[in-house]
């Protein structure tokens, strides 16, 4: 059973629109668990000018939801009422550098970024390369690893409000803090401008081979995860919260606290949304109970849970 159909409402209202738009179109595949029910309304905007067309003209009472790569998400089970936006790599994915400045749609992939700076013999970008989400994700949540974070090179960046207005944001103006922006959370991030450090290439490469070699020795990146699963509290480490707590290797239904890094929640083939979110809160509570510690969610959980 799916939402009601509203997309003929939608192009009706806005007969000038270019993107596409999809009704109870299934989001699991969009995700990294892979799990999730349909959004009611899925849109993929051709360009940013079709973006901000589109949001002016629907009506603002409908919830909107904004995914990239689906790294760090779970989409419950019941799906998510309203309209979800994906920004496409075609229309939101360029990434090119000019002198110590490097440009990126929000679409485009971190580890992207991190490359073309590399190219560029930009130093400073190197962490982004052990990122597995999209610079639009980044910015959201300030987005760090490997000791740098999207605070420490962002210039500016450019999102649209709800009205269709189009706004630029320098790095102060972002209100950056510990996984997170203190923007409006309707704002939808469509560029960034970060700044390089002119650097010798070897170091820059080196530099990102020991980005990658952590992540591959130190993270489950071959499941279905969905990337660090709580932030980590003031002076602690999550996982070892996670391992005091008992919980490494702790399952519920087809989702497993990871026993390679206990920070990762994994579907283990046959979890359903549901399974993630009760093992984290079961984690949660465990820990809570052990340390008097109250993790919180670094993973986004959007939509309605089954009935």
């Amino acid at each position: 059973m799916g939402f009601p159909d509203i997309t003929p409402d939608l192009k009706a209202a806005m007969p000038a629109l270019r993107g596409r738009l999809l009704a109870n179109e299934s989001l699991a595949p969009l995700t990294w668990f892979r799990v999730g029910g349909p959004a009611q309304v899925l849109f993929t905007p051709a360009d940013a000018d079709d973006l901000a067309y589109f949001l002016k003209h629907v009506p603002v009472e409908l919830p909107i939801y904004v995914i990239g790569v689906g790294s760090n998400l779970i989409v419950r089970d019941g799906g998510v009422p309203g309209v979800v936006i994906r920004l496409a790599p075609r229309a939101f994915g360029e990434v090119k550098a000019d002198g110590d400045i490097v440009t990126a749609g929000t679409a485009a992939l971190d580890k992207r970024v991190a490359e073309v700076a590399a190219s560029a013999d930009l130093a400073g970008l190197e962490f982004l390369f052990g990122i597995p989400g999209t610079i639009g994700g980044a910015l959201r949540m300030n987005a760090g690893a490997n000791g740098g974070e999207t605070k420490d090179i962002l210039v500016e960046a450019t999102a649209i409000d709800r009205r269709g207005e189009t706004h630029r944001f320098s790095n102060a103006d972002m209100k950056f803090t510990y996984r997170a922006s203190g923007l409006d959370p309707s704002l939808i991030f469509t560029a960034a401008r970060f700044r390089g450090r002119p650097s010798a290439p070897e170091a820059i490469r080196a530099r990102m081979a020991e980005v990658q070699a952590h992540r591959e020795t130190a993270q489950p990146i071959r499941e279905k995860t969905g990337g660090s699963t709580f932030k980590n509290p003031p002076g602690h480490s999550a996982w070892k919260l996670v391992d005091a707590a008992g919980c490494r290797g702790l399952k519920v239904g087809g989702a497993q606290v990871s026993e390679m890094h206990c920070n990762f929640l994994i579907n283990t083939g046959n979890a359903t949304a549901d399974d993630i979110e009760t093992l984290g809160e079961t984690v949660r509570d465990r820990v809570k109970a052990t340390s008097g510690i109250e993790l919180q969610w670094e993973i986004k959980r959007i939509g309605i849970k089954a009935i």
